[in-house]
């Protein structure tokens, strides 16, 4: 079973000694997101939300008690939604590029 790591379009991600760790043996499977993915902003800013709120320095006892505390997360989420208003307009991303998945 291999580990599957999201990682973005970086240079520090793309370098020559980067791709030949991810191209040698390894437990782990690597995918680049789009090198135009600023909607993944909105997730990083999410996880980087939870991290700083409710999940520093808590201890649970097993998987199933971390996925209900980030389960009720949501729904508290949830219950308050805020609208996310999108500036980035299509037709404005260099060479009408949208996803490019290694």
């Amino acid at each position: 079973m291999k580990l599957v790591i999201t990682l973005e379009n970086h240079s520090a991600h793309t370098s020559k000694e980067t791709k030949e760790f991810i191209n040698g043996p390894n437990r782990f499977s690597f995918v680049f997101t789009s090198k135009h993915a600023s909607w993944l902003n909105i997730i990083e800013c999410l996880f980087s939300k939870m991290a700083r709120s409710f999940l520093r320095g808590i201890r649970v006892a097993s998987k199933k008690e971390l996925k209900e505390r980030i389960l009720k997360y949501f729904d508290e989420l949830n219950q308050m939604p805020v609208v996310f208003k999108w500036r980035y307009k299509m037709d404005e991303i260099p060479g009408g590029v949208v996803s490019n998945v290694y």
